[in-house]
């Protein structure tokens, strides 16, 4: 397979097939793990090394069962307890790494710090969470939307709120690779990065599908499928707290904005969420909420990525 040795640290790197096919491989894990079959020994004494510069719970733990899961021994390294607290070079770091583990899962304040891990280990990065992209999660993501609705390509999302967000961009790669009609519902200032909006815009148009911006709340959720949307204060920006609550208010998602949906629809957030900031205790508690959905494929899409990119 073409992904062997590949490092995952952004869906920009990957072709829509190559997404789709880590779709196709994380839905049919999930079939074999429900059936018992849990692919134990396929990367038997490889191991992953998990270094977390934020805290975590859903992709760390994910991590830890999916690489246990497959006979890798995970080993978990955070700022605080190893030399990258202290000053290191992460160049330092990756090369000495080189030495024990197979591939590296990183969760990072700065995207720049899994391109020097990139360039400097001699394995496999995989993106657990930067600043600007959250791969693992959009791959996840779509895997429920898929389960519940039985298609990605024409299916419309509405991601609401910060559409320069990590999980934003991600989201709107992978959806957009797969057909999907995505609408970024955000403020002014907000939108998500040239760079991954024009790529989300050539991909749609490859795929089939669309990509488009609004910034009227009602407007943009009119006839959803899917609703989304994520914190207002990502980690490293809790500095901006009050501009971007203050910026960010009329995005919430509670039952009078999605009146204006129109139409069922389906109810996502990547967690945790801040109830009553992004999202509504009412809404998330909701029948149409599926995020424990979500955070139940992270381990099966996370399983997928590891045996696809592991050698």
């Amino acid at each position: 397979m073409k992904l062997k040795g590949r490092n995952l640290l952004s869906l920009m790197d990957f072709e829509p097939w190559e997404i789709r096919y880590l779709l196709s491989l994380s839905l049919s894990m999930k079939e074999e793990y429900l059936l018992g079959k849990r692919y134990w020994g396929y990367l038997e004494n490889r191991y992953l090394a998990l270094i977390f510069e934020k805290p975590s719970t859903r992709t760390r733990v994910a991590f830890e069962v999916a690489a246990k899961q497959l006979g890798m021994h995970p080993i978990f390294i955070s700022k605080e307890n190893s030399h990258l607290g202290r000053g290191e070079p992460v160049k330092d770091t990756a090369r000495a790494l080189s030495q024990y583990v197979d591939a590296i899962a990183a969760r990072v304040l700065k995207h720049e710090t899994l391109i020097e891990l990139s360039k400097y280990f001699d394995g496999v990065v995989v993106n657990a969470l930067s600043d600007k992209f959250h791969p693992t999660q959009a791959l996840a993501d779509a895997m429920t939307i898929y389960e519940k609705l039985g298609k990605v390509e024409g299916v419309r999302v509405v991601f609401i709120g910060d559409g320069r967000d990590n999980v934003a961009h991600s989201l709107i790669l992978a959806l957009t690779s797969l057909g999907a009609n995505v609408r970024v519902v955000t403020a002014p200032g907000y939108e998500p990065l040239d760079e991954v909006l024009f790529e989300a815009m050539e991909r749609a148009r490859r795929s089939g599908g669309s990509m488009e911006i609004v910034y009227d709340p009602c407007k943009g959720v009119a006839g959803a499928d899917v609703i989304y949307t994520d914190v207002w204060v990502s980690m490293g920006f809790e500095s901006e707290a009050d501009k971007r609550k203050r910026d960010l208010a009329p995005y919430q998602v509670n039952k009078e904005l999605t009146k204006c949906i129109g139409k069922d629809f389906l109810f996502m957030h990547c967690l945790p969420a801040v109830r009553g900031e992004e999202v509504t205790e009412e809404v998330i508690e909701s029948d149409v909420s599926i995020v424990w959905d979500q955070a139940e494929n992270k381990l099966h899409a996370q399983r997928a990525v590891l045996s696809a990119l592991v050698p």
